[in-house]
């Protein structure tokens, strides 16, 4: 483990930026009886996400038909008559037939509660067009010509169905209950959440989204807890930008704590050379340290003409050797391990661009005022407590900040991020904050029809 430390909105921010690498997690909302206020439907056959049973039926009859219908077009006696003109949809160019046909009426209702069931009958039906050309009545007539004709699958009997209205009202008798289930809570990859299909939640997916990238808090405190479990620690570097590493930042006082030369030779380094690097402490303690890798020995000469076959085996080349790897100086060695310490101790931070800090002692803190003594209370000594943090120091710099999103969010203000001790919130056992989201993560809308901002 390297013990960098990093900002904890900037590895937010690296989350979101890429959809595989998050889970959003929908929840719908209950009333005071328990039932949820919007159901949540999954479809078991592509784990599409649905506010309407209706909705999600028709998705699986429109991308899943095969599964469970086969399609069979019969000859029969087209239309007796001269038709002259027939009726045409101006939206969708679906040829509706004449409009004194006796079914000319069926089609005009299904079209429209099956393709704009959102748009007004009235207006709807003044987009309806008369249409004269011979081709169009021509293929109107052919489609008059034949039947269709459904056969189901994946049952134990042959079943035939004569209409699309059959097919829909057999498959709900039939399939329903086992390919759309209701839910109360569903996870979902972030790759699956960016394509939901369904308008209302792919507007209230991306409000939730744009709120977590002006400002991630659900991301970061749930990063917090996962990173608090793996034992490590957090810390604020100028008292505003938040930093996840292998240990706190802990001032060393070199007078009362006995250390080695090479240790007080790197703190000193650091100390007086701001910006400094492990490269730099390197190049001042152990130049030259890293040796070029050492050349392979030369293979023997064969001692025959004859011993150049026996290099290859079964007509494969002979592989070549390895390089070696760089060995480094037992000065190098020594710094390396010194600064191993000083980081995982807290005494010397490594930030992710690769500067070098030393903790610094810390400020005096102002004594608490004394509260006002009650009547009877025996007087309690020690009220003045020290100012001084025990063991911890202060990390005050701009050097070892990364420029980013992340810094500028949470600099800016907004929700804290809670880091007191070595844990940032209340986990449950599934790794997510309780009572927070997964990240991108978003209650359901109280309806269907518009999609709102999930209670916080």
């Amino acid at each position: 483990m390297s013990g960098r430390s990093y900002p904890l909105f900037e590895i937010a921010y690296l989350v979101l930026k890429k959809p595989e690498r998050y889970h959003v997690q929908l929840s719908s909302k209950k009333k005071e009886d328990g039932t949820p206020v919007q159901p949540i439907y999954v479809c078991g056959l592509d784990e599409t996400i649905w506010l309407d049973e209706n909705e999600a039926m028709q998705h699986v009859l429109d991308k899943h038909f095969g599964t469970f219908y086969s399609i069979e077009k019969i000859p029969t006696d087209p239309p007796k008559g001269v038709y002259t003109f027939v009726a045409q949809c101006g939206i969708s160019g679906t040829i509706l037939g004449p409009p004194n046909y006796h079914d000319y009426q069926a089609k005009l209702n299904k079209l429209h509660q099956e393709r704009f069931s959102r748009m007004p009958f009235d207006m709807f039906k003044s987009r309806i067009r008369i249409v004269k050309d011979e081709a169009v009545v021509k293929k109107w007539l052919e489609e008059q010509s034949f039947r269709t004709e459904y056969t189901c699958l994946n049952i134990p009997e042959t079943i035939k169905l004569n209409s699309r209205d059959e097919v829909e009202r057999h498959f709900r008798e039939t399939h329903l209950a086992n390919v759309i289930k209701p839910v109360d809570t569903y996870t979902l990859p972030g790759t699956a959440a960016v394509n939901l299909q369904h308008r209302a939640l792919q507007g209230l997916l991306r409000r939730n989204y744009d709120e977590q990238m002006r400002f991630p808090i659900k991301v970061v405190n749930i990063l917090s807890g996962q990173f608090a479990r793996q034992g490590l620690q957090f810390f604020k570097v100028n008292k505003s930008v938040t930093h996840v590493a292998i240990a706190r930042p802990r001032y060393l006082d070199m007078e009362a704590t006995p250390v080695s030369e090479g240790i007080k030779k790197i703190v000193e380094f650091i100390n007086s050379h701001p910006r400094t690097t492990r490269k730099k402490l390197l190049e001042n303690f152990a130049p030259g340290s890293t040796s070029k890798p050492a050349q392979p020995a030369p293979a023997p000469a064969p001692e025959a003409q004859g011993a150049e076959g026996a290099a290859t085996a079964e007509g494969q080349p002979a592989e070549a050797p390895a390089p070696a790897a760089p060995t480094q100086s037992p000065e190098a060695a020594a710094v390396v391990s010194d600064l191993h310490w000083l980081v995982h101790q807290g005494h010397v931070i490594e930030f992710a661009n690769g500067i070098l800090e030393t903790a610094k002692k810390p400020l005096p803190r102002p004594p608490k005022p004394e509260r006002p003594k009650k009547e009877g209370a025996p007087a309690q000594g020690g009220a003045e407590q020290t100012s001084e943090a025990a063991g911890e120091g202060e990390v005050s710099t701009s050097a070892g900040l990364v420029e980013g999103q992340g810094n500028e969010a949470e600099a800016q203000g907004g929700e804290s991020v809670s880091t007191e001790g070595s844990s940032a919130a209340v986990q449950d056992e599934s790794g997510a904050s309780a009572g927070a989201d997964v990240p991108g993560g978003a209650e359901m809308p109280l309806s269907s029809d518009e999609a709102k901002n999930p209670a916080s």
